[in-house]
Parts: C-alpha cells; structure tokens; sequence
C-alpha cells in the first residue's frame, strides 16, 4: 500500500471545531450514548483542550490534576466543571497520561 494515511487532526478539528494541528497529540473517544469527546495536547502548553459533544462542543482546558470526585453527589467525576462518566474519565486520563511529556517544562 502506497497511499499515505489520512491525518486525523483535521478530521478532528472539524468535528469539535477548535484548533488542532498534527503538531498535538490528539485523542477522539465516543461513548456508550454515542456523545463523542475530542483531546488536544500542544507541546509546550501547561494545559491540554478538550471538547464533549454533549456540552455542545464547548473547549475546556484540562491538566494532569484536572479530573475530580468531588461533585455535588457521592461519585460524580468532574473535569473543569463539566461532568463525566468513569469510562470518559478513564480515557481522559489515558490522554493526560500520554501526553504528559509535552507539558514537561511548563511553568
């Protein structure tokens, strides 16, 4: 096979509508109710973006510390204010986890 792979990261960019390059590492995660997530990581950022579909595309910036249990109810996960389920947040961490060497250096 001859023909290069298709980039994902304008893919990506175009579904949540925000700035990805493939100079991110990018992530992309649907779940069980078909809501898809989108993970930006820059290198060099101290944060990385993330967008939900169910949040209407809205960006959130994330970090190694950004994902929480302690909402309002007994095992609610937070990430910047916006809630998840266990399998968003177990992904998400794989993304902060993965591409936590980019942020390495950052103020």
């Amino acid at each position: 096979m001859t023909d290069a792979p298709t980039a994902i990261e304008p893919l990506l960019a175009r579904l949540c509508g925000g700035e990805i390059t493939d100079k991110d590492y990018a992530g992309y995660f649907v779940n069980e109710c078909g809501e898809e997530l989108v993970f930006a990581q820059r290198r060099g950022e101290k944060t990385a973006r993330l967008w939900h579909s169910d949040a209407d595309w809205e960006m959130f910036l994330v970090g190694d510390h950004s994902i929480r249990l302690d909402g309002p109810i007994d095992g609610m996960i937070t990430v910047a204010g916006l809630i998840i389920n266990r399998e968003e947040a177990t992904w998400l961490s794989s993304c902060l986890a993965a591409s936590r060497h980019l942020r390495q250096g950052c103020a």
